[in-house]
């Protein structure tokens, strides 16, 4: 039995694209529900360090170069108990 491992979110990223281009299929796409509930973990923290939803949009526009607004953070947002692991 091997011991459990932990990965980064990079080293994750890197598997992945090895395995998607391995068999050709591209790279992975998310519509603004997926991402926000992917980053609902990191959103919550900044919520709770007093960021607000525009502020937090902002940043992830800056990252992506692609628009999202604070509505779509609030519409999208995934609860703790509603986030897989």
């Amino acid at each position: 039995m091997t011991q459990s491992q932990n990965f980064s979110i990079a080293e994750a990223l890197r598997a992945q694209k090895a395995l998607r281009d391995t068999f050709g299929l591209g790279e992975e796409h998310f519509d603004v529900r997926a991402l926000v509930g992917m980053l609902s973990e990191e959103i919550e923290k900044m919520r709770a360090a007093g960021q607000s939803d525009e502020k937090i949009a902002a940043l992830i526009q800056r990252a992506t170069g692609k628009p999202l607004s604070a509505t779509e953070i609030a519409q999208n947002y995934a609860p703790a108990d509603q986030r897989r692991r």
